[in-house]
């Protein structure tokens, strides 16, 4: 068995890059047989979380795939470029880069949990960061080979959606910083009145 885990204690950049590159190269190992996976097509597992952020477990979701043109119409222009098309808000723009309220950061697209402000913190880049995802099911990681440099690419495991990059310059306990676009994001304050 491959144990493609991340240390967490000491990052180092090129040991970061080469384990989420032999993640992404090793996640067809142990694949189901094509029937199996031609009848998963379609369908993610994620992590469901209440207004409260309460832990609602695993849930079993249908992937949300729409067309240009109906992400046009949900979507501002910004949100548009930045989720469907891995654009990047200029730093100290987007509107939570300075935001400390107490909540969820959902996906702009399909509403699925991603963040918990609780693992905000001030990274000083102009982007909103976290040390963690909300749950490590809820979002996905691709190799960015972009702009001329190797980086790791964020995205909703349940729609796609681009919402940044990963870096490993991060605060403890992770030493990760995930830099995330605004416009990638919905702030959901957190309800106090849940049970």
């Amino acid at each position: 068995m491959i144990n493609n885990k991340i240390s967490l204690e000491q990052p180092n950049r090129r040991v970061f890059l080469s384990a989420a590159a032999v993640s992404l190269g090793t996640a067809t190992l142990g694949m189901p047989s094509a029937t199996a996976a031609a009848k998963d097509a379609g369908w993610v597992t994620i992590e469901a979380f209440s207004p409260a952020g309460r832990d609602l477990g695993r849930i079993r979701v249908q992937k949300v795939v729409k067309s240009d043109a109906a992400w046009q119409k949900q979507l501002s222009g910004n949100a548009f470029e930045i989720t469907r098309h891995a654009g990047t808000e200029p730093p100290f723009t987007g509107i939570y880069a300075n935001t400390h309220g107490d909540g969820l950061y959902r996906c702009i697209c399909c509403d699925t949990a991603l963040f918990d402000s609780h693992t905000k913190f001030e990274s000083g880049t102009g982007w909103p960061s976290f040390y963690q995802p909300i749950s490590r099911r809820n979002v996905t990681q691709s190799a960015d080979n972009s702009l001329g440099m190797g980086r790791v690419a964020v995205s909703c495991a349940r729609c796609d959606a681009h919402l940044g990059h990963v870096f490993d310059d991060g605060p403890k306990p992770t030493g990760l910083r995930y830099c995330m676009n605004s416009a990638s994001l919905r702030f959901a304050p957190r309800d106090k009145q849940e049970n």
